[in-house]
């Protein structure tokens, strides 16, 4: 649980109250009073809080430390610039980021997000039974908070269960956008550390210089077929393996299907893999529903140019009866979140800062 700190080792800041949660110091508006922890990774705690103003609930991310590496910073950023552009239903809504009390030597940042019960990680891994109408339901919202991304000109590059929050009520939300990139801008190379391997496009392990938003529909093949199984589809253990099977599943790729791959060592490598027939969906997930499959298919198909849009997957006769284009508009403009990933510690921390004064306009005037 949270704890009140009443003497940190340090001068209390106005404003700000203290408290541990999982022995990390949380240095937070008086306005948010924790309730408990709810999360822990990399990049540090998350906790449920309670806005005293609103009496709503949210849930409030620190990263500690966050210019000692500088991915995590940049990542950081990137989420800033985005989420205060993005107003949609199957997207989580950044609410809040709180003001540092010094502007040249903050360390920590916390993010104020609005609360989830749950991901969908945590549910595929649960006894809890998925009916179809679940299944269904899922995909259709990650759909459709998708098509909103890439109208925006966004390219998600990091979809996977873990990502997509959950409520009680099935309702579903797209988070972490530390690794999207704004669509067709050129020299944005893919490093290894980007897109966890299990839900990585093939275009992407093959190391192609050219993709788009085809990366992010073949991500949503694999929950969607995680989610019919319990289970992911393709479990690699490391990039080549991962290529080995996937063709295993959808079998031995045509000429025409590999004119795609630019990398001629990529070329060589599928090329040397033993044939296969490879196995139908159907065999795989013996209970799901015939169009379910056939949806399934046309998404995980290994060249991008021939693999469905996400437009056509929400128009596919298995999401009959839950798209309506009249209320799935687009974005209002596409958003530029073009960073430079060598900018230092001193450029970073600026832009961080400026972009907390769109949650604090009357901070602008103040004197840090």
């Amino acid at each position: 649980m949270a704890t009140l700190v009443e003497n940190p080792n340090r001068i209390k800041a106005k404003g700000k109250h203290y408290y541990t949660i999982w022995q990390t110091l949380f240095e937070i508006d008086t306005k948010y009073v924790p309730i408990k922890p709810i999360g822990r990774g990399s990049y540090g705690v998350v906790c449920s809080s309670i806005n005293r103003e609103t009496n709503e609930k949210v849930a409030i991310k620190k990263i500690g430390n966050i210019f000692e590496n500088c991915i995590d910073s940049l990542r950081t950023l990137r989420e800033l610039k985005l989420l205060k552009h993005i107003q949609h239903e199957n997207v989580i809504a950044l609410k809040d980021v709180m003001m540092p009390i010094q502007r040249t030597s903050f360390k920590d940042v916390y993010l104020v997000y609005e609360l989830m019960d749950t991901d969908l990680h945590q549910i595929i891994k649960s006894s809890q039974p998925l009916s179809g109408d679940h299944c269904k339901y899922f995909l259709f919202q990650l759909l459709r908070g998708l098509k909103y991304l890439h109208s925006a000109n966004i390219l998600h590059r990091d979809l996977k269960p873990g990502n997509l929050l959950v409520n009680a009520n099935c309702d579903l939300k797209i988070c972490d956008f530390g690794l999207a990139r704004t669509n067709g801008v050129d020299g944005q190379f893919m490093t290894e550390y980007v897109v966890t391997r299990w839900y990585r496009a093939p275009e992407l392990l093959l190391c192609c210089d050219n993709y788009g938003t085809s990366i992010d529909v073949w991500s949503v093949g694999c929950i969607f077929a995680e989610i019919l199984g319990r289970k992911p589809i393709f479990p690699g253990t490391e990039c080549l393996n991962q290529l080995k099977l996937i063709i295993s599943i959808l079998g031995s790729q045509s000429e025409s299907d590999l004119s795609f791959i630019d990398n001629p060592k990529a070329w060589r490598f599928i090329n040397s893999l033993p044939y296969t027939r490879g196995r139908h969906f159907s065999q795989l997930y013996p209970q799901a529903d015939p169009l379910a499959i056939d949806l399934l298919q046309k998404m995980l198909v290994f060249d991008p140019t021939k693999r469905i849009t996400v437009l056509e997957a929400l128009q596919h006769p298995y999401m009959a009866g839950l798209y309506d284009p009249r209320n799935n508009p687009p974005a209002q403009v596409p958003i530029n979140i073009n960073i430079d990933e060598s900018w230092g510690e001193p450029v970073i921390r600026e832009m961080m800062w400026t972009e907390m004064l769109h949650y604090h306009p009357e901070a602008a005037s103040a004197i840090a």
